[in-house]
């Protein structure tokens, strides 16, 4: 996840990328260069994770010392490789998030199809599965490695929950009653970060998940349900929540709420795990918890919402694709892809590595017995703008005007 960025900098960075490929050295063609070393451009979409992505590259090289990486990591990445798909300038390595940008890209053919690497048996299945379905059964293949997984779920403050007597909330009723008594004690319930329209996704792909189960969008593509018909509880549990935040809930963005809710701010804080660093960065003293959204009243189903945070991809049209699959190869090594979890607070994709981080506590068995499920957002139609959308109906509270411009936007951007 990353936080939204002004138009004026895509445009900058797109009219940049023009004038580079009109120059002739679009970054994902290159020869080898004079010293006769290979270069490869890895582009990522994680800015947060740019100093693990450098220490491995650097790795990398020293045992490869005749291949350089360039690593890229610009903001809106995913409107900066749709620009590029369509300039023909895709970026020899890849490693971005399985979402309904991927999807697009790969039905669009422009990565390369790992359906043959054997270490494909090496990835959780149930990840493949998820990046299979954004792409779609009519296009056959396995166009990315999943590689790292990340969870949403409820932060909360250790140490405040001691204080007033609370356990990590298991059920809805249990969590309303957890922020009420939360309330009553003066405390902040929830810091939300509503200034950045797509913290707002944390909380409704949450609830979204559990309340509409997993076919949802395949429903809806076939035209056989609605948001209107279907998300009426989603939206009304989501408004009874926003009544335990702070004062200025759509003042605050993302880097806000890490700080305040490191500082004690809130007693919980409804965000992804990949928030887990910043917070620590803030207070690497704080006890910190983390438990699945407790969003009905039956535990069993109150599955974690998990995803692919990054998976690795190569363009099909690589020149080097040799050097390409040896720098995945890699990453894909057991001690590298931990150090990356380890690093980035995530869960791996690979069989056999698993997050210790005593924090997790609270969702390692999720993983442990399959009890997850993926974001309903990842399988929206790419430019739908569901984050904008649920923003402004948390400002105006609208609900049925709301899911009807749900299903409007959803259509517009489909008939496209």
């Amino acid at each position: 996840m990353k936080k939204l960025t002004k138009k004026f900098t895509i445009t900058l960075l797109t009219v940049s990328l023009g004038a580079a490929m009109l120059a002739g050295c679009g970054s994902g063609k290159e020869e080898a260069g004079a010293d006769g070393k290979v270069k490869l451009e890895l582009f990522a979409n994680k800015p947060e994770a740019a100093s693990t992505y450098k220490e491995l590259i650097k790795q990398f090289e020293a045992k490869n010392p005749n291949i350089d990486v360039e690593l890229t990591l610009p903001p809106e990445a995913e409107t900066v490789l749709k620009t590029r798909l369509t300039k023909n300038d895709m970026p020899d390595l890849m490693a971005i998030g399985g979402n309904a940008a991927y999807g697009e890209i790969a039905r669009a053919g422009a990565f390369y199809d790992f359906s043959n690497e054997s270490y494909l048996e090496n990835i959780q299945p149930a990840y493949i599965e998820m990046i299979g379905k954004l792409v779609g059964s009519e296009k056959k293949g396995v166009y990315g490695i999943p590689y790292a997984a990340n969870a949403n779920g409820i932060l909360y403050n250790k140490e405040k929950l001691d204080q007033l007597g609370i356990q990590p909330p298991k059920t809805w009723d249990e969590f309303i009653a957890a922020l009420e008594k939360a309330k009553v004690a003066g405390e902040t319930p929830i810091y939300f970060t509503l200034k950045d329209s797509w913290t707002a996704m944390v909380t409704w792909n949450s609830l979204a998940a559990a309340l509409q189960g997993d076919d949802f969008a395949e429903k809806r593509l076939k035209g056989e349900t609605t948001f209107a018909e279907t998300h009426g509880e989603v939206a009304d549990k989501f408004l009874e929540l926003l009544k335990y935040g702070h004062k200025d809930n759509f003042g605050k963005g993302y880097s806000d709420g890490n700080t305040a809710f490191a500082k004690g701010g809130s007693v919980f804080y409804l965000q992804g795990v990949w928030a887990i660093p910043e917070i620590l960065k803030a207070n690497p003293n704080m006890k910190l918890g983390v438990c699945a959204f407790p969003v009905t009243n039956d535990p069993a189903k109150n599955r974690l919402v998990s995803g692919v945070d990054v998976l690795l991809t190569m363009a099909k049209d690589t020149e080097h694709p040799k050097e390409a699959k040896k720098f995945i190869e890699f990453m894909l090594q057991q001690d590298i892809a931990k150090k990356y979890i380890d690093e980035q607070s995530a869960f791996s994709a690979i069989k056999g590595i698993y997050q210790e981080n005593p924090i997790m506590e609270g969702i390692k068995v999720n993983f442990e017995q399959g009890t997850i499920t993926s974001f309903p957002d990842h399988y929206y139609p790419a430019g739908m703008q569901a984050a904008n959308l649920v923003q402004e109906f948390l400002i105006k509270k609208d609900k049925e005007k709301f899911l009807k411009k749900m299903d409007a936007e959803w259509d517009k951007v489909q008939n496209r």
